[in-house]
């Protein structure tokens, strides 16, 4: 019988990590839209690193820094009582970090396209930079917003490497979908893995054909302005 609990699992740890991401993405991409420091350049470079680090070399240095045996996660442990070797709360960090580009880019994007006299509108009517963020700049940015959520989202689902390297696979706790899908392939149960990974297949290419259709109808509005 097929355990669908890998996919639950799964879809708690995207939905979390979108949340937290959206929370702490729209800050980073905010700043890096408009801020003109050099140092820009290389936070700009650490956000976009995932997209090109293997996920074993950033799954490796995660589980050295959250080891106990380590100064971070020694220092976790013991003043925060936080364990993030082998836990769910360790699939989050981990996730947040892996997907942060996906949705970073995509709203630092859509900021940037946004013509400044917006902005100087805004502050010239009185209202302060979180007001002008929140009221002025998200509402129209809301398709960037969206498509950095559905993107984090469908990569946080996908996620092998760095899951396994950081929460290696324990039932209903860090065994989410693909490494289910690993283990049926290491015990050779084909057609398991082939349901498994077929259901993989449909989400993920209906996720993408979401964004595409999104970014398509936003096209077409602005062609027929």
């Amino acid at each position: 019988m097929l355990d669908f609990e890998p996919f639950v699992l799964t879809l708690k740890l995207s939905l979390i990590t979108t949340v937290l991401l959206f929370i702490i993405g729209v800050p980073i991409a905010y700043w890096l839209a408009y801020s003109s420091r050099r140092v820009k350049v290389l936070v700009e470079a650490l956000v976009a690193l995932p997209i090109v680090l293997p996920p074993s070399v950033l799954g490796f240095y995660l589980l050295l820094a959250f080891s106990p045996q380590n100064a971070f996660g020694e220092w976790l442990d013991r003043h925060m009582d936080i364990q993030l070797v082998f836990t769910f709360p360790g699939l989050v960090v981990a996730s947040l970090l892996y997907s942060l580009p996906f949705m970073v880019q995509p709203i630092q994007s859509g900021f940037q396209q946004l013509p400044r006299a917006l902005m100087e509108a805004s502050y010239t009517l009185g209202k302060g930079r979180m007001a002008t963020l929140l009221r002025v700049l998200l509402p129209n940015v809301r398709m960037s917003i969206v498509t950095g959520c559905i993107l984090a989202f469908a990569h946080t689902i996908g996620e092998f490497g760095v899951v396994l390297m950081v929460g290696g696979n324990i039932p209903g706790e860090t065994r989410v979908a693909s490494i289910a899908i690993y283990d049926e392939v290491e015990a050779m149960n084909y057609e398991a893995a082939g349901i498994y990974s077929a259901i993989l297949l449909i989400f993920s290419f209906v996720v993408l054909a979401t964004v595409y259709l999104i970014n398509f109808n936003q096209r077409t509005k602005v062609e027929l302005r």
